[in-house]
């Protein structure tokens, strides 16, 4: 088995899949009007509008609902991508703080309200963890 994709599922397509361009830096491709994908070299972040939902079962999912999950993405450096994210008017939940696990982390929402989080392994451990 192998992890490829978490799928957000929103009413306003192009508003969060240019935020998360945005502020991951990455270009979208977009597949239609309602489907976009953002790929790392190790997972993609889909976002797919309200609409696909008829696809699958109509209240299978719902737009801004998430309250439990957590999106994260590995940075060079969160100190940096911090003036990213304040720029692209992201509301901050916890400015970049070196968690007792190692990772330095910058916490926010996007526009749908979804916990984002961008984390630079700081420790040794940490760092272990994540090389290449």
């Amino acid at each position: 088995m192998n992890f490829v994709s978490t799928r957000i599922i929103t009413d306003d397509i192009r508003r969060l899949v240019g935020f998360y361009e945005t502020v991951v830096g990455l270009v979208p491709r977009w597949y239609t009007d309602d489907f976009a994908e953002l790929s790392t070299p190790s997972c993609t972040l889909a976002i797919a509008s309200t609409r696909t939902m008829v696809l699958f079962g109509a209240s299978a999912a719902q737009g801004a609902a998430n309250r439990s999950a957590i999106i994260e993405f590995l940075v060079e450096d969160v100190d940096a991508r911090y003036d990213t994210v304040r720029g692209a008017g992201a509301e901050i939940v916890q400015a970049p703080t070196t968690q007792p696990w190692g990772n330095r982390s910058l916490l926010l929402r996007d526009p749908d309200g979804n916990l984002v989080n961008f984390f630079t392994p700081v420790s040794p451990d940490a760092i272990a963890k994540y090389a290449s």
